[in-house]
């Protein structure tokens, strides 16, 4: 998962960081490096609220110039987070359906955790799928 950005001179001497896929991710930086690190907060509390609002994260479609990469973490609760969706499934049933605390599910969604994978490969069990992780060349 990567995300465009677009990094639009402000007349403060910033770059402001706009993410077409992501309208509600909105960021700056001192230069280019500074304003993709925190690009990537911007996106990763846009998917935080997308996540809390029970609402589909957008998947990055754009084109551009500069690039923000996803952690695979982010991306695997992610994918968790669209299985529940599409299942019509809540926390609640997650956490029934592991036998686990519902803090422990929280956790599973929570982008700021670092859950570990087996949990996760748990979680995708439980709904019926299993998690894939792939290795590709660097752009």
């Amino acid at each position: 998962m990567r995300y465009a950005v677009n990094l639009v001179p402000d007349d403060n001497d910033t770059l402001r960081v706009e993410v077409p896929d992501v309208p509600i991710a909105h960021s700056f930086g001192d230069n280019v490096e500074d304003a993709l690190r925190h690009g990537l907060d911007a996106i990763e509390s846009a998917i935080m609220i997308y996540i809390d609002n029970r609402q589909p994260v957008p998947k990055p479609r754009a084109k551009g110039l500069h690039y923000v990469e996803i952690p695979a973490l982010t991306v695997a609760k992610v994918g968790l987070h669209h299985e529940m969706l599409r299942q019509n499934l809540r926390k609640a049933d997650l956490v029934r359906m592991l036998g686990w605390k519902p803090m422990q599910v929280d956790r599973l969604l929570d982008l700021r955790h670092g859950s570990r994978l087996d949990q996760l490969e748990q979680a995708f069990a439980a709904l019926g799928k299993r998690l894939e992780i792939g290795v590709k060349d660097a752009a």
